[in-house]
């Protein structure tokens, strides 16, 4: 069905149309399991690698859970290196 200008079919969507559900979230979701894993073992590689994810989506894929990522891999990274000190000094 064309509107009255032009060709465009209607009921379709636009290129640059958010998506929805987890689909727009994937590197805020990878960010939050490597602040995760960085808490737990080797938090310079893991938590440090999430909170890069973490900015650039924040920065450049603006999603949503991007700021939720950015706090737990920051967690992750100090958690980490405080929890290693504990048990480097037991």
């Amino acid at each position: 069905m064309a509107t009255q200008y032009g060709d465009q079919p209607t009921g379709q969507g636009h290129h640059g149309a958010p998506r929805g559900g987890a689909e727009g979230n994937v590197f805020s979701i990878i960010a939050i399991i490597l602040g995760v894993i960085g808490l737990i073992f080797l938090p310079i590689v893991f938590a440090l690698g999430g909170l890069v994810m973490a900015i650039i989506a924040k920065a450049v894929r603006h999603e949503r859970l991007a700021t939720v990522a950015i706090v737990v891999s920051a967690v992750g990274l100090v958690g980490g290196m405080v929890l290693g000190l504990i048990f480097a000094s037991m």
